[in-house]
């Protein structure tokens, strides 16, 4: 038997030629009447309904599958969920090891209509294009929500991709303004060893483009003409344009708005592919820095994938690619933006409605700050005097107790109620060995000396190291000296312990040690005859320990008798020779 429009041919030939009626082409052709009527309505056969095949192994994860689409409607717009990436966390969350691919996405397709039925899809249609290795890279920022220290965050995520191999560079800051601009492609071309030799690749974001010139009369433009028929000139940003000029590189700017997202295709996929298979769910961390981390781990498994229809890896095609970026400049950019703000009498000065603290010496005079992505650098003259981890709420602040030493010294109470001793203690930078000093010297010495105590303590920690410095703490109070020259000297021998210690291969010999901290020694075994013991301190802080630890008087009683023993017996002189010796004495 032929095929159906052979079958239809016939049919309707028998019809044309002979004039046979329905009931004798169904007889001849052996075919039922309907056949016949929808062969003499048509000449092409009908296709044939696609048969609907059951699944019986999705059927226990299709209630998992409409919770993620579900979710995805509240979720933001770009990191909502795949096929690819509900079959992944099926596999993974759920044990569905057995579970194809192909069922995942014929069902997904079918629940997100049904689902979400107002969300529609517009079909782009792509230009392969082909682009010399090493030439050209692009450049855009996305929008990603991490959970951020147990807060939902909006973050903002810089890509780099170059356009000949898909290498791509990823890091998320704080915000998208020009400082993180710039500190993103430092960071892309540190990873990529070199920049690219023809251009790169932007939209008009407002930290590189202060102005559209449509006509090209101003600025600089590509000189191509666009749909309009004008020339799209730019007028750059001045540290932009110094940028560019450091590094090396030209750009090349799309069309404005989203008519000019397909010149720069690459990037734009690259956002959506890395936020859908790495930042879905929210990743939650505790700080960027920790995410950062996390994304260059990211990449280098990203090298061993393959790009659609590419013969080989990612990190094949940029191997091959690397030799021929040009090199970077050997005197690095800073990427920060330079503000010159006054501080105030609280030893405070404001960037972008936040407030960071500075030592108290720079009060009332202008400083030179570097406003980066991440961190506030402050000078004064060549010399960095703070820096600080960005502060991105409107109002918040970062206080440093290191700055406030000074004025602490000369104003004890105002320490215990201050700013800056809440702000060390939510750090970590005061600890609970800070506190025991403090109380101890103030039942020592009284609430004003003690403090200052506490504060010539504090001031150690900028010539030696945190660790150090507690341990001098917590020996001083193993022996009951609480005064900073006892903490310095111990800190000191801690150091020396402990750089003994490595050199000799790791030893622990040193009395500082967690496990050795106020442990007696055994018998046999001799006490640290090196120990700096104040026995003044250590009476006025523990009497009753002091005491108790003596060792008993086996010595006897004193006694008065041999004293009394050696005064001669005196005899008693007659009356009148006491005056007759004592009327001489009077005359001279």
């Amino acid at each position: 038997m032929g095929s159906r429009v052979e079958l239809f041919a016939a049919i309707r030939r028998d019809e044309r030629v002979e004039g046979l009626s329905v009931r004798e082409l169904a007889r001849r052709h052996g075919v039922h009447r309907r056949t016949v009527r929808a062969a003499l309505t048509a000449a092409e056969p009908p296709p044939r309904k696609a048969a609907v095949r059951a699944a019986p192994r999705l059927d226990p994860y299709k209630a998992a599958v409409d919770q993620m689409l579900t979710a995805d409607l509240s979720a933001p717009r770009k990191q909502r969920h795949t096929a690819r990436r509900v079959h992944a966390r099926l596999v993974e969350e759920h044990g569905a090891a057995g579970l194809s691919y192909s069922t995942v996405r014929d069902w997904v397709r079918v629940r997100r209509a049904v689902i979400d039925l107002e969300a529609g899809r517009r079909v782009e249609v792509f230009v392969a294009q082909e682009h010399a290795p090493g030439a050209e890279a692009e450049v855009d920022f996305g929008e990603v929500w991490v959970v951020l220290a147990g807060v939902k965050t909006k973050c903002h995520m810089f890509v780099f991709r170059l356009s000949h191999s898909g290498k791509a560079v990823h890091r998320i800051y704080p915000t998208q303004g020009q400082e993180a601009f710039l500190e993103g492609h430092l960071a892309a071309f540190d990873a990529i060893g070199g920049v690219p030799t023809r251009h790169i690749r932007y939209d008009n974001l407002t930290c590189a483009v202060s102005q559209v010139l449509h006509q090209g009369k101003d600025g600089q433009g590509d000189g191509r003409g666009d749909q309009r028929g004008g020339v799209r000139g730019r007028k750059e940003n001045d540290r932009w344009m110094l940028f560019r000029s450091h590094i090396g590189f030209d750009a090349f700017y799309c069309q404005p708005g989203i008519v000019g997202a397909h010149e720069k295709g690459g990037v734009e996929g690259e956002v959506g592919r890395f936020r859908r298979s790495r930042l879905t769910p929210m990743p939650a961390v505790k700080s960027l820095d920790e995410l950062n981390a996390r994304i260059i781990g990211w990449e280098v498994e990203d090298d061993a994938r393959r790009i659609t229809e590419r013969l080989r890896t990612v990190g094949q095609d940029f191997a091959a690619e690397q030799p021929l970026l040009a090199p970077l400049p050997t005197e690095r950019f800073d990427p920060g933006l330079v503000l010159h703000p006054r501080v105030d009498r609280s030893a405070m000065l404001t960037v972008r409605m936040a407030r960071y603290s500075v030592p108290a010496h720079l009060i009332s005079r202008r400083v030179r700050v570097s406003l980066r992505a991440s961190e506030l650098v402050v000078f004064d003259g060549r010399t960095v005097v703070a820096r600080h981890e960005r502060v991105t709420t409107r109002g918040g602040a970062a206080i440093v107790l290191d700055h406030y030493l000074e004025v602490f010294t000369t104003k004890p109470g105002a320490l215990p109620g201050s700013s800056a001793l809440a702000a060390a203690r939510r750090s970590g930078a005061f600890t609970a060995a800070h506190d025991a000093f403090w109380a101890a010297s103030r039942r020592v010495n009284g609430d004003s000396a003690g403090t200052r105590e506490l504060v010539d303590v504090l001031l150690l920690h900028r010539s030696m190291t945190h660790d150090q410095v507690v341990a001098g703490i917590e020996a001083a109070l193993h022996v009951g000296a609480v005064t900073a020259d006892v903490v310095a000297v111990e800190a000191r021998r801690h150091a020396a312990t402990v750089a003994a210690s490595e050199v000799a291969g790791g030893a622990t010999a040193g009395r500082h040690t967690t496990t050795n901290r106020g442990a007696h020694p055994r018998r046999g075994e001799h006490h640290d005859h090196h120990r700096i013991v104040s026995l003044t301190q250590r009476r006025l802080t523990d009497p009753a320990a002091v005491i108790a630890g003596l060792p008993p008087d086996l010595r006897p009683i004193p006694s008065l008798t041999a004293y009394d023993e050696l005064l001669p017996r005196r005899r008693p002189l007659p009356l009148g020779t006491a005056e007759a010796a004592a009327a001489p004495a009077a005359t001279t």
